[in-house]
């Protein structure tokens, strides 16, 4: 399992704030999340960035158990 995080409309959409999955890619687990928490939670994630344990990653990235995901979603500012 890896610990995954979720920020703003993210966790938001999940209700929670901190989740536990199990998957073998940083792709598995967007879709996997994206299958749970809906259309809205997806389309976030498709703008957002993923962070594993500190490194911004692609959906190719494999994933071990116990390592810490972050779901961030577009940051706007000014």
């Amino acid at each position: 399992m890896v610990r995954v995080l979720l920020f703003a409309a993210l966790r938001e959409a999940a209700g929670t704030s901190r989740l536990e999955v199990d998957a073998p890619t940083v792709g598995a687990l967007l879709d996997e999340l994206a299958g749970r928490y809906g259309a809205e939670f997806a389309r976030v994630l498709a703008i957002g960035s993923v962070v594993v344990d500190g490194e911004p990653s692609g959906r190719e990235r494999a994933l071990t158990p116990g390592q810490e995901v972050a779901l961030l979603p577009p940051v706007s500012g000014g």
